[in-house]
Order: C-alpha cells, then structure tokens, then sequence
C-alpha cells in the first residue's frame, strides 16, 4: 500500500490523524485532503462528506473507510465507485457517546426538565407529580450496535423498554419486535421513542404523519440518526397538534439547519448540531488500521457496508 489519504472537514483533526496512522502504520504514507498527491499512489480513503467525484478519481483505490457510522454519506455520491468495499466505522467509544445522548435526551422529558427550565424563567418555585421510571415505556427504532447498547443502557434504569428492528435481535432486558408487521405495535407503545436506524432507501421518511399518529398521544421523539429518516413537516404538524408532545433532535434534513426552519424555533424542539457520536481519532484509529492490515495481508475486511441492506 503506497498512501492512505484522510478527508474531513475537521482540520483541527488532520494533524491527530497523520500521527495516529503513522504510529499503526509506520511503511504507509498518510495524506490529508486536499493535498492528495499523485492519485495513483492512493489506495485506502478516510473519509466523512467528501467532495462529489473525489473517490472516483484514485484508479488503485481498493477500500474506503467512513468517519462516521453511517454511510450514507459516501453512497450520495453518484460518481461514487461501487466496486470499491465500503468499511463503517464501528467504534466503541462512539457508540458510548450515542448511548449518553439517548439518556440524556430521555430524562429531559421523563423528568420533564423542559418544564422545570420554563419555570425557572418564570422566577416559579414548583414540584412536579412523580414520573414512574418503571411505568414508562420507551421504544427504540433500530437495533443495530447503537440502539443495542441504548436500549441495555434505559433498560438497567429501570424504563420499560422495547426494540423493534428488521431482523430478529436479543437484548437482556429489553422486549424485542421485528419486521414491519411489527412496527406498529413498537409505536403504540412508545411514549418515548429513540431513533437510532441507519438511512436506506427503505427507511427514508419512515416515521411520517400516518406513523407519527399511530404514537400515544403526548409522546416524545428523540432523533440520533439521520434526518431524513423524519418527514419533518409531518413532525411539525404533530407538534402543533398535541400529538407529540416534544422533539428532541440532533439530525435534520438540511444540515446545518436554516435560521429560519420552522424546527429552529418552536417551543417544543430541541436542536443539538449532530453531535450525538463525534468521531474521536484516537479510538477510530484502530479499527481503520486493522482493515488497513487486513487489506495488504489479503485477509477479510471487517465491518464491510452489505449493498443487500444499504448500510
């Protein structure tokens, strides 16, 4: 292998990452976009976003690796090489940031913390009745290794919690539904519902305003994944309505978000700018090196995306 070369839009990171892969991979040349070199040197790509056309044009390219755990943001290239393996990014400690922000967004509204920073604007001095951790039922849509790891996570709390996934899946503590016959009875029984799928052509605008009804009526939504697994508008709706009591969102359909988006300003919203799992070189490194190894030894690549499911 001739060079790697390292593209995100963090350039903070681009100093962190030359010397981690340096350190695992001392024989290899590490490069950071844009100063990609002679393209026919490069072989592996790190990347998170990249330019449109960019993978296509390195003619020995054999693996990409993504920065983040979806894929999605390769795959929107259509000058994008299909032949060319695709390695997600499955890091531990990524997957322990995800799981903190699913807690958190949780409690926000089992304990109703929203209500209690509104009184504290009010200058009011108020106790609200008990929430019965034992009483609330949370679903979580996706059990990939995030939804997982969240739902064990709400489950050692105490919550009710149930997982719906398109595969059968196992989970200590947490009632498990699959297939799309099985979505509906997920939703009808979520009052807090955690989204943690991966963004296919099947699960684009999944939980649009049939769906969104099918919730008990006061719920709350929590997105981790992809906005467009949101058909937004239909949530704005259930909003105003009253069907959904509150959204708590990391990820949008336009990222970032416009000042003037609906969503950037209604009362029951809250925004965070995808930040639920940032990529932290000094753990994403290992498993990058490790295919890495893998590629020049010819032994199988781990983590590989399935184009049968799209992630």
């Amino acid at each position: 292998m001739s060079a790697v070369l390292v593209v995100t839009p963090r350039s903070a990171e681009a100093d962190e990452w030359r010397r981690l892969l340096r350190q695992r991979l001392p024989d290899i040349e590490v490069r950071v976009c844009p100063d990609t070199g002679p393209v026919d040197d490069i072989e592996v790509v790190l990347a998170w976003k990249p330019p449109r056309g960019l993978l296509a044009t390195f003619p020995r390219l054999k693996l990409i690796c993504s920065l983040g755990m979806g894929v999605d943001h390769l795959l929107s290239d259509p000058e994008l090489p299909l032949d060319i393996p695709i390695a997600r990014l499955v890091d531990r400690n990524m997957v322990e940031q995800m799981s903190e922000y699913a807690l958190y967004a949780v409690l926000h509204f089992h304990r109703r913390f929203y209500v209690y920073e509104r009184f504290q604007r009010e200058r009011r001095w108020r106790e609200l009745p008990l929430q019965d951790t034992q009483a609330r039922r949370i679903g979580v849509m996706g059990m990939g290794v995030t939804g997982r790891d969240s739902a064990s996570k709400l489950a050692a709390l105490g919550f009710g919690v149930t997982g719906w996934s398109r595969t059968p899946k196992q989970v200590h503590g947490v009632r498990c539904l699959h297939g799309q016959e099985a979505l509906g009875a997920l939703l009808a029984d979520s009052e807090i519902l955690l989204i943690t799928l991966p963004l296919t052509a099947e699960t684009a605008g999944i939980l649009d305003a049939r769906r969104l009804r099918l919730l008990p009526r006061g719920s709350y939504v929590i997105n981790m994944a992809r906005g467009s697994l949101i058909v937004e508008a239909d949530l704005l709706q259930a909003l105003d309505e009253g069907q959904v009591a509150g959204a708590f969102l990391d990820v949008t359909e336009q990222e970032p978000l416009p000042p003037e988006h609906p969503l950037s300003t209604h009362p029951s919203v809250r925004l965070t700018p995808h930040i639920a799992g940032l990529t932290n070189p000094r753990t994403a490194v290992e498993p990058i090196a490790e295919n890495s190894r893998r590629l020049r030894a010819g032994k199988p690549l781990l983590d590989l995306r399935d184009a049968a499911r799209g992630y």
